[in-house]
């Protein structure tokens, strides 16, 4: 039975075996034979000829030796970065950004399109925009097209399963094409993902961030636009049409209806529902009522923040409306934890999550933890990276 790939077998195990330690490389960067056997409960015979395997498939190579020891210097393996190359994209409606990493998630390459006009492109001219992104990112690395494996794009909204078509964005219309992902696939040469902006945070932080040890969570992200990202035993829920967490125009008291959804116009800066209460614009001129001048709401909330009397109350009330939209996800699904996120959030800092922590007090039954992102940088291009990461690991590492 050997060799034919039925459970148990030792081809599997082999396999098995290799997937486990080139994990462990990445996750503890080059090891001794020895350590990688102590690690993988694998004897050194067999470590050795694990390496050797994965040595002569080029996947793994030898940097250096570990000194400093009784005895010869062991030999340090490490997995050959440059055996695949994955791109990650943010899109937003001023342009694109395009970063290529190798496959150890090491970046090596950026580049950003600025396209003011980008919400009146054409299809034919998005397609052009995405491949002059990810050529700028990898001329920077150094790098021929043929070294990309797999490409995520981040985008406002999230694909339709059954209509291939991008919802929720109706300020990015040359994105709605049925055909795009197939056109971006063939201009770039890879298997192209289009993925919500706001779920592509959530994962984010759940590789390098606040819900690294969390498999139920919800994360709150509040900018100009306001959405959710959902996961349950670890897994993103979507939805039946990629809508799961479209919090932004969820009817909540104070707010103005968004009866025509994202295309709505009846609040002062267009749409409805949750995001009218809480998002960027309306955070602005919240801040104005209460006398205190911004042009951003980060700018707004930094003023806010030095003036006692007004920026108390703003603070407060801001606390206030974020919470009172929380309270009704959380329970509904009562997540362990709730990750606040977006540039709202980010300039209200821990003086506004204490706010929303206290209000939340009564308004629901469950009482997850609330935590602010932890992400480095820009979560959604790190969240695209890791899952274009995730998905071409699963293909290069495949040994079976």
């Amino acid at each position: 039975m050997a060799g034919t790939g039925v459970p148990g077998t030792p081809r599997v195990l082999r396999a098995m075996n290799d997937r486990a330690a080139l994990d462990l490389l990445l996750a503890h960067g080059p090891l001794t034979r020895t350590r990688l056997g102590e690690l993988t409960g694998l004897s050194k015979p067999t470590a050795s000829q694990l390496l050797g395997r994965l040595a002569a498939a080029g996947l793994v190579r030898t940097t250096g030796s570990l000194t400093g020891r009784p005895g010869p210097n062991a030999q340090l393996y490490e997995i050959d970065p440059g055996i695949a190359h994955v791109a990650g994209l943010s899109v937003d409606e001023e342009g694109i950004t395009a970063a290529v990493a190798d496959i150890t998630g090491t970046v090596v390459g950026r580049h950003r399109i600025d396209a003011p006009a980008m919400a009146e492109a054409v299809r034919v001219r998005t397609a052009e925009l995405v491949v002059e992104a990810v050529g700028g990112a990898l001329a920077a690395a150094g790098l021929a097209h043929d070294a990309l494996h797999h490409t995520v794009i981040g985008t406002p909204g999230a694909l339709d399963p059954g209509t291939g078509t991008l919802r929720y964005a109706p300020h990015l219309p040359g994105w709605h094409s049925r055909t795009l992902r197939a056109e971006l696939a063939e201009l770039i040469g890879t298997p192209v993902v289009i993925e919500n902006d706001v779920n592509l945070a959530a994962l984010a932080e759940r590789y390098v961030g606040a819900a690294r040890e969390a498999d139920d969570y919800v994360l709150l992200w509040i900018d100009e636009g306001v959405g959710a990202a959902i996961v349950l035993g670890g897994r993103l829920l979507r939805g039946a049409t990629g809508g799961a967490g479209e919090v932004g125009y969820m009817p909540l008291p104070g707010a103005p209806l968004a009866r025509g959804g994202p295309e709505a116009t009846v609040g002062p800066d267009g749409g409805g529902g949750f995001q009218m209460l809480v998002g960027s614009p309306t955070v602005v001129r919240l801040a104005r009522e209460h006398g205190i001048d911004g042009a951003t709401a980060p700018e707004a909330l930094a003023r806010a923040a030095a003036v006692p009397g007004a920026g108390d109350a703003l603070f407060t009330e801001l606390g206030a409306r974020i919470a009172t939209g929380l309270a009704a996800i959380i329970a509904v699904v009562d997540p362990g934890l709730v990750v606040l996120c977006g540039e709202v959030c980010g300039a209200g800092g821990e003086r506004l999550r204490e706010l929303v922590e206290i209000e939340l007090t009564g308004l629901a039954l469950p009482r997850p933890r609330l935590r602010l992102s932890t992400v480095e940088g820009c979560p959604i291009l790190i969240g695209a990276l890791h899952s274009a990461l995730a998905a071409a690991r699963n293909t290069v590492f495949d040994t079976a």
